[in-house]
């Protein structure tokens, strides 16, 4: 999925259904490539951070601050973090898969 153009989709704004979540307090979280561990970290996001999540992807099982799951957050055309950091308020997916 590309993060880096907005389409409309039926009448729809696309950027309108992305949700911005907040990173863990006291968190300064690794961005990875691609959906796992194993992935180069690309940057680090600062404490207090918030993040937009375009999709999700299973991947590499983290436990971290809000728990244990295989869920990452696609957050920028390539980037991606471990949901078990971001406060999406589920245990699940909250958008779609990536492609």
């Amino acid at each position: 999925m590309s993060v880096d153009r907005v389409e409309e989709a039926e009448g729809v704004d696309v950027a309108a259904a992305v949700h911005y979540y907040a990173v863990a307090p006291g968190v300064r979280l690794n961005v990875r490539s691609g959906p796992g561990t194993g992935y180069p970290i690309v940057r680090v996001l600062p404490e207090g951070a918030t993040v937009p999540v375009y999709c999700q992807s299973p991947g590499t099982t983290v436990s971290g601050y809000y728990g244990t799951s295989n869920i990452w957050d696609n957050v920028s055309n390539g980037e991606y973090v471990s949901d078990t950091y971001v406060h999406t308020g589920s245990d699940g997916y909250v958008a779609s898969r990536c492609a």
